[in-house]
């Protein structure tokens, strides 16, 4: 019964079985909890089911189970995908009593993939260390975590061990393999992997579908769409339609909305309604993007508010913004994005009284801004830098050399966006505000202890890039004559010649 509920993904009967079991007096053994366990891995209400592998642990340490291989393993798992701290999963592979194998390894380099990428290639360095083989199932771990990391290298380096291992044809694996190189910025290698492939499933469609709508490629998208030779499904269409709007192909990507459930049977999910609320707004046509929303045959979650909250700050529409910062703040009342926003938009129409009333309302709730950050990999070391780089170890050489790049940048033409500050301060001091964002700060470091060999600066930033800072990319790259890549929090863009890959429409 355990087992079926397991197949069934009804980890919630599962649980009710396995607590009947205990209150009856009914012993367990290894492959009751492997089970029970496994269920709680397709749960979706995390709180819930993390409180109850909790109580399975502890049932197991009070009743002197002993926690071997496979056990272990499952509870790790459990607790990973539950989304438990990771080094408590790391505590729990540590004392397992068996050995250690293949899928306890991969167990807990899942457990670091996304939350710690370093970490879990450290971990998969040990594994290979200890002389375990990897199989397929850990090297599509391990390039998750890749594809959370700066530089392509590493997934260059997996890449390398798959095909030694002889899993160069695995299907999965090549999935995998297009996911890392395009969340890394090497689309080119995407490309090659998919087009290397000789069978070619939905995953695989989807995912250079996405790499194309991650680097702003929505006329390749669409042309790679057009040869599919698979049914496609609701994932496809979201990367579609991602790809429409980060490129301005309104009616491109109206037509595939309408196409969506007319031709291909496939009914549009909440993901397919922010997509167009975004790509209408980012357009200037907010009133349309409005119209969807009322639209819409289900109730519009966070994420398409934050759609239209963005449009709005884009164009400067303060009546629909507010409308749209009470909504996601009704969703999700932790959530900065909606202050923030509405701030900034209030700051652009030089509203100061009332973005400061936003910001004391956004403290009386005590919630608190998601810092920017940015990150750059040299010499096999990822530094973080924060508005600011107050506490930076280099701070004093780094400004200095900031203070030579934009007294060039302005001979070029360079003019800081002091709209874009958030207070009502003299224009010098905006301009002094605008100068040391976190990005502008990794871009000098890296021009700094990089060697001068025209080589790509590869950048990773936690939120959106701002206009000045974008403006301040596009002279630097035709100054310094090397392609800098910035990854924000929603695409690539990729500058190089004083121009951006996305047209400057982002």
């Amino acid at each position: 019964m355990l087992a079926g509920c397991q197949i069934r993904g009804s980890w919630d009967q599962a649980i009710d079985l396995f607590t009947q079991m205990h209150i009856n007096g009914i012993g367990f053994d290894r492959v009751t909890l492997l089970s029970v366990l496994s269920s709680l891995c397709s749960g979706s209400n995390f709180d819930l089911g993390l409180g109850y592998c909790f109580l399975i642990h502890c049932l197991l340490i009070k009743t002197g189970f002993g926690l071997g291989t496979e056990v272990a393993t499952a509870l790790v798992n459990a607790y990973s995908n539950l989304e438990a701290d990771a080094d408590d999963c790391y505590k729990l592979f540590y004392e397992m009593s068996g050995t250690r194998d293949v899928v306890s390894w991969t167990a807990i380099i899942r457990a670091y993939a996304e939350r710690n990428p370093q970490e879990a290639l450290f971990l998969f360095r040990q594994l290979l260390q200890q002389g375990i083989a990897p199989d397929p199932h850990t090297f599509s771990t391990v390039l998750k975590a890749c594809a959370g990391l700066l530089s392509h290298k590493h997934s260059l380096s997996i890449h390398s061990q798959v095909i030694k291992s002889g899993f160069e044809d695995d299907t999965v694996l090549s999935n995998a393999l297009i996911h890392a190189y395009s969340r890394c910025g090497s689309l080119a290698f995407s490309e090659q992997v998919f087009n290397s492939m000789s069978c070619c499933d939905l995953v695989s469609w989807n995912s250079i579908l996405k790499a194309y709508a991650l680097h702003g490629q929505a006329e390749t998208a669409l042309w790679v769409f057009s040869q599919m030779d698979v049914q496609p499904d609701a994932s496809t269409f979201v990367a579609l339609l991602s790809a429409c709007s980060h490129a301005g192909l309104v009616d491109e990507g109206a037509r595939l909305f309408d196409s969506m459930f007319e031709v291909y049977g496939t009914a549009p999910q909440l993901s397919h309604f922010a997509c167009m609320v975004d790509m209408l707004g980012r357009d200037g046509r907010i009133t349309e993007a409005e119209k969807v929303i009322r639209s819409m045959p289900m109730e519009p979650d966070s994420v398409v508010w934050s759609a239209l909250l963005g449009a709005c700050r884009k164009h400067n529409e303060t009546r629909l913004a507010q409308l749209a910062a009470e909504k996601l703040r009704e969703l999700e009342p932790d959530n900065s994005l909606g202050y923030v926003l509405m701030s900034n938009i209030y700051c652009l129409g030089g509203s100061f009284k009332e973005a400061g009333h936003v910001r004391k309302e956004m403290k009386g709730f005590r919630v608190r801004k998601e810092p920017g950050l940015s990150f750059v990999d040299i010499g096999n070391w990822v530094h973080e830098f924060a508005s600011g780089g107050r506490f930076h170890p280099q701070k004093e050489a780094i400004y200095a050399k900031l203070e030579g790049l934009l007294g060039r940048l302005k001979e070029m033409g360079y003019v800081p966006e002091t709209n874009m500050a958030m207070y009502d301060i003299e224009e010098e001091n905006k301009e002094e505000q605008l100068y040391y964002h976190s990005e502008k700060l990794a871009l000098v470091f890296a021009l700094m202890n990089s060697a001068n060999d025209g080589g790509v600066i590869r950048i990773m930033k936690n939120i959106r890039i701002c206009v000045d800072c974008h403006n301040f990319m596009k002279l630097t790259s035709s100054l310094i004559r090397r392609e800098v890549i910035v990854r924000d929090l929603n695409r690539f863009h990729c500058f190089q010649d004083g121009l951006c890959s996305c047209n400057d429409y982002w």
